[in-house]
């Protein structure tokens, strides 16, 4: 996300599609290992609540720069214990980590979203715009993402 500041917005913007596409072919693995009726209800599950944290975000009075905060370092948070679970395998810290990562996600949706209607706010034009459009696309995608990674994990059902 850095680096879309320095670069020209066809570029940035091509780098956010092949980022999709790869995260695409990612998925396509992924998908080999649980059942076709799992996928489908995690992501109806992902959608929904997406959709509905999305338009609680851009529609809500309340402020939540602190929530976007505090799920910010509580992400910081899980990838550590992530990390820790990789050499200790404990499965109630995999439990954990999966139950915050759905809280972590949920909050970052509603908090990307009002910034996201903050920004369309300001009228911005041309490079300025290109740059929000590219940065709000990218948080929102990578929010949906995790949040469907990690309600597949409770959902899922092995092949």
């Amino acid at each position: 996300m850095a680096a879309i500041n320095r670069l020209p917005v066809g570029i940035a913007t091509l780098l956010f599609l092949a980022y999709s596409a790869t995260v695409g072919i990612t998925f396509a693995f992924l998908f080999e290992l649980y059942t076709t009726e799992s996928i489908f209800t995690a992501f109806l599950v992902t959608a929904g609540m997406f959709g509905a944290l999305a338009v609680f975000g851009a529609i809500t009075d309340i402020d939540l720069s602190r929530v976007g905060a505090i799920a910010f370092m509580a992400l910081i948070g899980l990838i550590l214990a992530t990390i820790v679970n990789i050499f200790w395998a404990s499965e109630t810290l995999y439990w954990i980590t999966t139950y915050a990562g759905v809280l972590i996600f949920s909050a970052l949706t509603a908090y990307d979203m009002q910034k996201l209607t903050q920004i369309s706010k300001q009228r911005l034009e041309g490079e300025a715009e290109g740059r929000a459009a590219i940065i709000g696309a990218l948080s929102l995608y990578l929010d949906f993402i995790n949040l469907f990674i990690f309600l597949l994990r409770i959902f899922g059902r092995s092949r």
